[in-house]
């Protein structure tokens, strides 16, 4: 698996073009990708819940329904999930009964929670997905926030949310 960090930046920077697509396709700002441990992006998505009407079309949700009927579980377990925010409680259950073996992201649910206030699209759970992880009864990595990708993650929910 990929574990240097100028890697892991660059891989989040791929996640933040992936977040644009989705906010200029008309749904949330948020992205992620699916990386293998040579480093090839396996999978692309953003968040499809608003153009889809879809209340589960989180990116890393709707990332992990794809690539769970594409991959083995065995090769999703070597994978890495970069997004750009923490994974939510639904996100990290998708990620944790998906299988893959390593989230890296950029800023934390706090973080975000911060940035969409009150808005009823985004009302996020104070909830680290670390805990929704250690709940379970597999060792998922959890890499992150990077300070150094937070402006440009920010940068895509700017004027967004109310």
């Amino acid at each position: 698996m990929i574990a240097d960090k100028e890697q892991h930046v660059d891989f989040l920077r791929r996640a933040v073009e992936v977040s644009r697509k989705a906010r200029e396709s008309g749904n949330t700002p948020f992205g992620c990708i699916l990386v293998d441990p040579r480093g090839q992006v396996l999978w692309e998505q953003g968040n499809i819940e608003i153009t889809e009407h879809n209340c589960t079309g989180h990116a890393e949700t709707t990332l992990m329904e794809a690539v769970s009927k594409r991959f083995s579980k065995q090769e999703l377990w070597e994978c890495t999930l970069y997004t750009t925010a923490e994974p939510c409680a639904m996100c990290a259950g998708s990620i944790y009964w998906g299988n893959v073996g390593r989230v890296v992201f950029g800023i934390t649910e706090k973080r975000l929670a911060e940035l969409t206030g009150d808005d009823e699209q985004n009302l996020t759970l104070d909830l680290p997905c670390t805990e929704v992880f250690a709940a379970g009864r597999k060792p998922i990595v959890v890499i992150g926030p990077f300070p150094e990708i937070e402006d440009e993650v920010v940068a895509v929910h700017a004027g967004y949310w109310k």
